[in-house]
């Protein structure tokens, strides 16, 4: 099968950036990785708990063959060279505090699925504000994207990226050589919700459902119990987006 990294684009650009530094950082290791798509369209859902999550994410994606497209800040695009690259290799911007329900998030996702690829989807929204790191409450927009457009929803977990930047850190830790552990699960079966109308009720059921299943692969990968209640920042009077000093 031809991998989907071999064919020529702006992707090899920033591959050529990105990819030696971040091997010469850390090295990967991924559990159960025959379980990422090779084709089609799927949205993939981590868990979330610093900056530099997606560029370890994407290196993941770009390890298994995949190129990344992710749920991008709306204001990361109006930067000089970033906001290009990011244009051209076909991420998506969402407002901040908005949702994918916006037109513009809506019918990127659509193209998404009708050209097979994949998308990079927090369910979280941001950095968890749990103490330990654990996945916070989920929001909709990964099983939004996966219902409307009938795709699946794969989820991961990975810990050891809080070594290389800390959660809300500006400082990066490059050396020496860290680990980042990854586990990847097995997609998450939506069927009891589709046909249903996607209402606030069945899209926060589905919601749970998957950061059930990225908080149990985060588990394994900490070989410890998560909290028995998934942290909720409106119970502790945090705000969901922004940054947040624990």
């Amino acid at each position: 099968m031809r991998s989907e990294k071999s064919t020529p684009s702006i992707f090899w650009v920033l591959a050529a950036m990105v990819v030696p530094l971040m091997n010469l950082v850390a090295r990967y290791r991924i559990t159960d990785g025959h379980k990422f798509p090779k084709e089609g369209a799927f949205v993939f859902a981590p868990n979330h708990y610093s900056e530099i999550d997606p560029i370890v994410m994407g290196m993941v994606s770009w390890k298994l063959g995949r190129l990344p497209r992710f749920m991008a800040k709306a204001s990361l695009f109006k930067l000089p060279v970033a906001g290009w690259l990011l244009t051209k290799s076909g991420q998506i911007p969402v407002q901040r505090g908005g949702s994918v329900r916006g037109s513009e998030p809506v019918k990127a996702a659509r193209q998404l699925v009708e050209r097979g690829q994949m998308v990079v989807v927090y369910p979280e929204g941001s950095l968890t504000r749990d103490p330990e790191l654990w996945p916070m409450r989920g929001k909709t927009g990964a099983v939004r994207v996966a219902l409307e457009h009938g795709i699946p929803i794969v989820p991961a977990a990975h810990w050891g990226t809080q070594a290389i930047m800390p959660r809300y850190s500006k400082k990066l830790h490059l050396f020496p050589r860290k680990t980042i552990l990854v586990k990847i699960g097995d997609p998450i079966d939506l069927a009891q919700f589709r046909g249903r109308n996607l209402d606030p009720t069945t899209l926060n059921e589905a919601t749970a459902v998957v950061m059930d299943a990225i908080t149990a692969l985060l588990e394994d990968l900490r070989d410890e119990a998560a909290p028995a209640k998934r942290w909720n920042p409106s119970e502790h009077d945090q705000k969901e987006t922004g940054r947040f000093e624990a």
